[in-house]
Formats: C-alpha cells, structure tokens, sequence
C-alpha cells in the first residue's frame, strides 16, 4: 500500500490519469459504444428550487460547473504566486503576459490569411487562439520535477492569460443574449466578497456561499461561467502570518488540489476527448477551416510565444524562468498550442447553425493542431530534461533559481 500511495501522491500521476481519460474517450468515441458515450454526456441534468431550475446536459455541467472549481484553483495559485511567490516580480508578470497576448495573435493571424477571402469560414478566426491548460498541465506535470518549478509556473500563466483572453473574445464575440439582471447580481456577489476580504473574515463558509451564487448568475448570464471560479480566488484572503501559516487561501488551495487532480481533470478528459475521427479525409485535411487551425495551433503558438518571450528578455523587460533555458521555453511554447477543449467551444459557438460540415472541419484542426503540439512539446522538453537547465547561467543566478524553485514548491 505504500507504493501505491506514494505513487498517487507523485505529481505525474495527476497527468497519467489525464491522458489515460482522453485516450479512452477516444477509443470510446470511435467504437461501437459511441452511442452510450455520447448519449451520456448529452443526457440533460436539473436542479430545480421551486421556480428556479439549471437544465444542462451533463457535459456542460461538467465543463461549466467543475471546471469553474479548476480555475478556481488556478487563480488561488496565481493569486498567491503573484502576492508572496515567482510572480511577485514585475519582470516575470510582464514575459507570460506579453507571451500570452502574442500566443492569441499570431494563430488568429494565420487562421485569417487562410480564410480572410471568405465571411463564413472568418467566424472561427478565434478557434486556435485558445490553449488548454488542463491538458498543457497534464502533459508537462508528466516530467516530475525534471523540469524546473518556475518553467511549470511560467506555463500556467501563459495559459491562465490565454483562457481569460478566451473567455473574453467569446463575451464580447460569440456571446448573445446576455441577462443583465444575471451580470447584476453577479457584481454584487463580488461587492459582497471585497467587503468580506476587507473585514478579514477567515471562515471560508461564506465565501463559498456566495461564489456559489455568483457562479450561478453568471451561467445565467450568457457568460461563460469558469469565469467566476477564477474571479473568486482573487478575494479569498491571503494574509501572510508566521503564527498562523495556513491562511484562507492556503486552506482552500490544499483542499481543492487532491479533487483536481485526481476527479475534476481527468473527468473532463474524459467528458471533452471523445471526438468522432470518422469524418478525416484528405478533402477535409485541406479545408480552409481546418487548415487554419492546425497551422494556426501548431505554428502560431510556437512562433508567437517563443519569438515575443526572447524579444522580451532581450530587451531587458523581463528575465527567463528561474532554472530554465530557452530550449524550455520553446518546449513550453509548443505545449500552449494544445487548444483542444478550449478551441472546440469556441468552434462550437463560431459555427453554431452551420452545416455539420463546419464543426467537423473544427474538429480535425483542432486535434491535428493539439496533438502535432502535443508530440513536439513532449520531444522538446524531453531532449531539455538531458541538457543542463542552468546552462548558460551565472552562479548567482542558478543560486536564486534553486531559492525561487523551492519556496514555490513549498508554498
């Protein structure tokens, strides 16, 4: 039992599980029980109070209501690297964040060159746009600690800038019908959580009450609802406090960890992965759309990010991941062109009342794109993991990379 135990509290397991869930949603999808799969996931789940009722099949319950719990948890990690840990330099804000806006541009960029002479097909312009993070993590998480703490830091928020970048273009893009009694009370949910924080309230209890209730008015709303998991995080406190070390935020963060790693991902692996390869084809390899996105995925996120990330520690903004080279960057940089769950819901909105034509064109860019991403990335980080991660470093710098590494992975 110990073994066993010591090899689920390794932190590659998270990722072992994940991909062991999309692989057998494939295997799913194209069986002969892609009935039962799909039927499943499409089968509709309510919560009804009265006059109030949440009718959704359960895929979206899945990727509106647990992944809200993941982003949740990503920004609690932000929140605290950002305040007391890597993030808190300004240098190291500024390389993921100008690394995530040109990782958005430049596959829109070639998706538009592709299908720019064409009104229709230009809706999917944001499709490859999108990184994600469950499975970029998944995959890097893989290396154990082979890899830098910092460089797993670096890729988070690359992605976590990526998804808000997302989630905005589809709020300001692709969303309709937006209730603004629902935005509403969702403000005023977040009125309620900055006057708690400001209070010093410690007790988690309300806090979760009320991101329950905005979490539900912003579903309600038309926006996409992982959005407010993330917003919360940003006001559960974090008061650094030698006699009293588990914080607000630290608690939340440890008690949500387990129950991302081992249920909420590989979950949504499995809800997510399961895409029909029965419409491949060479004619629908070559389609505009599909094009776009695959090249847009795999080209444009290597070369936007990686080029946009050296310019920027060239010029002097910014500073490489503590402990990291630029053959790690680059690593990093072809894993953030997996869109894959990310880019198929917004391929889903770009081409909603399209022919079904259009979303299996979607569909076969985003998995070549991801997967192409996916094998180069692992090649990459895997050729890096034999080459000194300091090389190139001075001794005072590989001293504060061993620093900033362990006090992120004690945090």
């Amino acid at each position: 039992m110990t073994a066993v135990r010591k090899f689920i509290e390794h932190e590659s397991f998270g990722g072992i599980l994940l991909v062991s869930a999309a692989l057998i949603a494939m295997l799913l999808a194209n069986s002969a029980l892609q009935g039962f799969y799909f039927d499943g996931l499409n089968t509709t789940v309510a919560v009804i109070f009265g006059d109030f009722s949440i009718q959704k099949p359960l895929l979206l319950w899945v990727n509106d209501g647990l992944m809200a719990l993941f982003f949740l948890l990503v920004g609690l990690e932000i929140k605290r690297e950002v305040l007391e840990g890597h993030l808190s330099s300004r240098d190291q804000v500024i390389l993921p964040g100008l690394a995530a806006v040109a990782g958005m541009a430049f596959p829109a960029l070639i998706y538009t060159a592709i299908n720019f002479d064409n009104p229709e097909t230009m809706r999917g312009w944001a499709v490859p746009s999108a990184t994600d993070i469950a499975f970029a993590i998944g995959v890097f998480t893989l290396f154990g600690k082979r890899l830098p703490v910092s460089l797993k830091l670096f890729l988070l928020s690359v992605a976590i800038f990526d998804d808000i970048g997302a989630i905005l273009i589809i709020a300001l893009f692709y969303s309709s019908d937006l209730s603004m009694v629902s935005l509403g009370v969702a403000s005023a949910g977040f009125a309620a959580l900055f006057m708690l924080n400001r209070a010093r309230v410690t007790n988690l209890a309300p806090y979760v009450l009320i991101g329950i209730i905005i979490w539900i008015a912003v579903l309600k709303s038309g926006v996409h609802a992982t959005l407010a998991g993330f917003l919360t995080a940003w006001f559960i406190p974090l008061r650094v406090n030698r006699a009293k070390p588990r914080v607000p935020l630290h608690r939340m963060e440890h008690g949500l960890l387990p129950w991302v790693t081992l249920m909420i991902l590989p979950v949504f692996a499995f809800a997510n992965a399961g895409v029909s390869l029965s419409g491949f084809s060479l004619e629908r390899l070559l389609n505009p759309v599909t094009l776009g996105i695959a090249l847009g995925l795999f080209f444009g996120n290597q070369v936007g990010i990686f080029s946009t990330a050296w310019l920027t520690v060239k010029s002097g903004l910014a500073r490489l991941p503590a402990g990291a080279n630029w053959l790690h960057v680059y690593g990093v940089a072809l894993l953030c062109g997996v869109g894959f769950t990310m880019s198929l819901f917004i391929g889903t909105l770009a081409f909603e009342g399209y022919p079904p034509a259009y979303q299996e064109n979607v569909k076969v860019g985003v998995l070549l794109g991801s997967f192409l991403s996916a094998f180069a990335g692992i090649a990459v980080l895997y050729y890096s993991c034999r080459k000194p991660a300091e090389e190139g470093l001075s001794r005072n710098e590989q001293r504060a990379g061993i620093f900033q590494a362990s006090s992120a992975g004690k945090a």
